[in-house]
């Protein structure tokens, strides 16, 4: 039983690798950090705009781990290239509307800091959001030429 499980972590731990080189792997470890570190900024100034910082990474953590596992191929009921955008889209409009309102208001270090990389939030979930929209995703290949219509 023990050979097992010693089996099946490096499967574990290559496939976190693996996917955490990727670019949406990096992306979402990216805002994992950045949630992180502006729920830091805002529970030592305003504990009050903490909330989306801990929604945020905890759904970013949750949808690392579903495309690491490889989840999203085997759960079909779930529409993930859609889902996922609507989280990115969704984060990147609330990190703005908030980072604008703590900005307004003002106060000390900690709440400016976490108001201006709120809006590097913004930007980091608005270009995730951006290269997960579905539609984007579907390419249209060019129509086969024959080699003999070639220049003359």
């Amino acid at each position: 039983m023990a050979d097992s499980e010693r089996l099946s972590a490096p499967g574990c731990w290559a496939a976190c690798t693996n996917f955490s080189r990727t670019r949406k792997g990096i992306l979402l470890f990216a805002e994992i950090i950045l949630c992180l570190v502006i729920l830091i900024c805002f529970s030592a100034s305003t504990p009050g705009y903490s909330s989306l910082s801990v929604v945020e990474m905890i759904l970013a953590a949750i949808f690392f781990v579903i495309y690491m596992c490889d989840l999203h191929t085997k759960i079909q009921i779930i529409n993930w290239p859609w889902s996922d955008f609507f989280r990115t889209l969704i984060a990147a409009i609330l990190y703005l509307i908030t980072s604008i309102v703590v900005l307004v208001e003002g106060g000390n270090h900690s709440k400016i800091i976490a108001g201006v990389l709120g809006l590097l939030a913004t930007s980091l979930f608005g270009y995730d959001a951006y290269i997960t929209f579905p539609l984007r995703q579907q390419r249209h290949t060019a129509a086969p030429t024959d080699p003999a219509d070639g220049p003359v």
